[in-house]
């Protein structure tokens, strides 16, 4: 929930040119309440509060309807009530608001894995390398909002710019429920017609000590001479306004110690142009990822074929899954159909490559369908058994095994693979 002044003179539009744009900020609107609705929703277009529910609570989320009071997150309860005396007050279920930030996390993480969550309800994203397979900013945006409401039926706004500080600037403007891109070439004209008080690390005080030396606005704060800045607010905060006031911001998008994906890849030495072969490396590969998605205790929804040519032209193609799995025989469904699709390039496969992301916690949100019979996935789970036992090589799928007559039975070529000692599935 965005407490960042907001200027009426900012437009709703700055231009169309996304091409220097490659940050995304995503801010899930009014997420707690939000999240509240989906089982309220007999409390839609009412003012509802989540927070506290004694006087000395505070409000952890708003509704926009009990904003237009002045309601804001971080409020004393009891002023939220003397505002917004009619407002309908819930209490705040952070396991829930968890669970629901995971699957919101793991959409995200679909576009791409330069992923930094700043909280439970927004993130970063840098999409550089989602432009090949997604297209432009502006349509990953797009693509972002929408699914994050057919999905899970939760809005979100979507800031686009150069830089981290600004797509946030922008995403805040785009609310709610809306999308804003900041041109690069526009970042200036944007950033100028904001208070002073929408930069990070302005509050009240530091406001009030530029007002003092006639400074209200951005525009004027970037036309200040650094060494007043200094004066007013000290070397290290003078020196770091005055670069965000003219758009710098360097740092990158840092995602976290999280893994956002499990995956193998193989170069060849000799390029592979039979498809038999190269099918069987993926099927390895498949049982490799499926293999430490249930050593983790993890789920996938997402599966990514990654192939490279000769000529080192590299294809990654994707498919969400209907429900997520730690089985290989779903893995490897998708990534034979992504296979089959894709042709043999000019030379043959230099690199073969199975990716899952979208990762969830097994024990968590995760339900068996109602006809899913729930030892499918016995025979997997039996030989990760037997493979603790005996060592990775002790199983290994028919499929991966020589046909008779060729030689002492092994499994498709494989880093660090041992000779298969016998078959499952």
């Amino acid at each position: 929930m965005s407490r960042a002044p907001r200027s009426a003179a900012a437009r709703r539009s700055w231009g169309e040119d996304d091409s220097g744009t490659n940050i995304l900020h995503v801010d899930m609107d009014a997420f707690f309440a939000s999240v509240e609705l989906l089982e309220r929703p007999e409390l839609a277009g009412r003012p509802v509060i989540v927070g506290g529910r004694d006087g000395r609570g505070v409000v952890s989320a708003a509704t926009y309807e009990a904003r237009v009071y002045g309601v804001s997150s971080a409020m004393p309860m009891a002023r939220a009530l003397r505002l917004c005396p009619r407002a309908v007050v819930l209490p705040v279920r952070h396991d829930v608001y968890s669970r629901v930030s995971r699957r919101v996390m793991e959409i995200l993480g679909e576009v791409t894995p330069v992923l930094e969550r700043v909280s439970v309800d927004e993130a970063f994203l840098d999409v550089t390398g989602a432009r090949r397979r997604m297209g432009p900013p502006v349509s990953i945006g797009r693509w972002i909002r929408r699914e994050l409401r057919s999905r899970l039926g939760l809005p979100a706004s979507v800031g686009i710019a150069s830089t981290k500080f600004v797509a946030k600037l922008a995403s805040s403007h785009a609310k709610p429920d809306g999308l804003l891109l900041v041109p690069a070439d526009s970042t200036q004209d944007f950033l100028d017609v904001l208070p002073v008080g929408a930069l990070w690390g302005v509050g009240d005080k530091s406001a009030r000590a530029l007002a003092r030396w006639g400074i209200d606005d951005v525009r004027a704060l970037a036309a200040a001479d650094v060494h007043l800045l200094v004066k007013i607010l000290g070397e290290a905060g003078g020196r770091h306004l005055h670069d965000l006031a003219r758009g710098i911001d360097p740092r990158p998008v840092s995602p976290g110690r999280e893994e956002k994906s499990v995956g193998t890849e193989q170069t060849f030495f000799d390029t592979v142009s039979d498809r038999d072969h190269a099918r069987r490396v993926l099927l390895d590969q498949a049982h490799q990822c499926a293999a430490r998605l249930r050593a983790a205790g993890l789920r996938a929804r997402v599966v990514v074929l990654k192939a490279r040519g000769a000529d080192f032209t590299t294809l990654t193609r994707s498919r969400t899954l209907a429900d997520p799995t730690d089985l290989a025989r779903d893995v490897f469904a998708v990534v034979e159909r992504l296979f089959a699709a894709l042709p043999t390039p000019s030379g043959g496969f230099r690199l073969l490559g199975v990716r899952v992301e979208g990762l969830a916690r097994a024990d968590e949100g995760v339900q068996l369908l109602l006809d899913e019979d729930p030892r499918r996935g016995a025979p997997e789970r039996a030989a990760d058994a037997v493979r603790r036992r005996w060592g990775p090589g002790a199983l290994a799928p028919a499929s991966l095994l020589a046909p008779p007559g060729a030689g002492r039975s092994r499994r498709a070529p494989g880093p660090g693979r041992e000779d298969g000692r016998g078959a499952c599935g």
